[in-house]
């Protein structure tokens, strides 16, 4: 029996290190259609002038960093978890967030753009925050996950009001991924996550201010 939960053990660890070096590489592959596409069959190149496309290449590089950062808590958080039905969720709404992972990695390129460079350091920063709040409890690790997609709600929200006007084809991305976040905090809440104590979620607010300003340049 020991043997039995060692090899699983090690399978767990070996299926998230599998994980982590697809995401940090490149990005999984979209298991839906990219929200873009029908944006994109009309879009003409000239539309966007070189500063908007910068600007709109920023935007959506920081979009790409929160999905990064989103694989990385949930692979932490389905890892720690005893419970299975968690576990699922978990990994469900990490599927979810690699369609945004590779669809955002898709338009930063199309605007001439670059993801990240500090990609490995926020994957290793996130999965650490992942795990931490695994370890407290199940609860906890919920209301983690439906307080970190309420407030990606709000930067996405933010991101509408601040991308180019004609930029059609990111706005539809970011209004996809809006909606897949209110379902995963929706998910999370219906599964008993805790509400986390105010100095909690201003400590996210600030680290994720931190992340989306270095994000967009770097």
């Amino acid at each position: 029996m020991d043997t039995l939960r060692k090899a699983t053990a090690l399978d767990e660890l070996l299926r998230v290190a599998q994980s982590a070096l697809t995401v940090i590489t490149g990005s999984p592959p979209s298991s839906r259609p990219d929200p873009g596409n029908p944006a994109r069959s009309v879009e003409l190149s000239p539309v966007l002038g070189e500063a908007d496309r910068r600007h709109a290449a920023g935007l959506m590089r920081v979009n790409h960093v929160g999905e990064i950062c989103a694989q990385a808590l949930y692979e932490a958080q389905s890892m720690a978890t005893r419970d299975d039905s968690l576990r699922t969720v978990f990994r469900q709404a990490a599927v979810e967030e690699a369609d945004h992972l590779a669809w955002t990695r898709r338009r930063v390129e199309e605007l001439g753009g670059r993801v990240s460079a500090l990609v490995p350091l926020w994957y290793a920063g996130a999965f650490g925050i992942g795990l931490a709040a695994a370890l407290v409890g199940d609860r906890p690790s919920l209301g983690f996950m439906a307080e970190t997609e309420r407030q990606v709600e709000e930067h996405l929200l933010d991101h509408l009001q601040k991308l180019p006007p004609h930029d059609q084809v990111s706005r539809a991305i970011v209004e996809q991924m809006k909606l897949d976040e209110v379902g995963h905090a929706n998910t999370a809440v219906a599964h008993g996550g805790a509400d986390l104590p105010f100095p909690v979620r201003l400590a996210m607010k600030a680290a994720a201010k931190v992340m989306t300003t270095t994000a967009y340049y770097l």
